[in-house]
């Protein structure tokens, strides 16, 4: 797997609220299926109600405290590579919450959770296009 973040996602109560507010500090975002894409650099910040992003991520949402609302994304350039990562981190002793399936958005994706219980998804995206470095931005 390569060191690599390619997306930090926030569950937000209020989407409407957390763009206004990333606004006003001059970010400038994407809105696409309820989910607001802010390019960061080389990465995306993306803000997603809570709820959703849980449910998404294979993780009970019960209210604070049982999800932390952060989500991690790895993204690769392949369905296969998506197994590939998917199984090392199931062997290294990953909890899978989501098996590498089909995504609404015609991509592919799996999440894990690391031993401290910290989300990770690893997708490919054909909606994205990948710099060489593995920087992500919208086409």
């Amino acid at each position: 797997m390569e060191q690599r973040i390619s997306l930090v996602s926030l569950g937000v109560d209020d989407l409407d609220r957390a763009r206004t507010f990333y606004e006003r500090l001059g970010w400038h975002g994407r809105e696409i299926e309820e989910t607001v894409f802010l390019q960061a650099g080389p990465l995306m910040l993306v803000l997603w109600g809570r709820s959703k992003l849980a449910a998404d991520s294979g993780i009970p949402d019960t209210g604070r405290g049982s999800f932390g609302g952060v989500t991690l994304a790895h993204n690769v350039r392949s369905a296969a590579e998506v197994d590939e990562i998917v199984a090392a981190a199931e062997a290294a002793g990953a909890t899978m919450t989501r098996p590498p399936a089909p995504t609404f958005y015609g991509g592919y994706a799996g999440v894990f959770l690391d031993p401290d219980g910290h989300a990770w998804e690893i997708a490919f995206n054909p909606g994205f296009v990948m710099d060489d470095a593995g920087g992500i931005a919208f086409p």
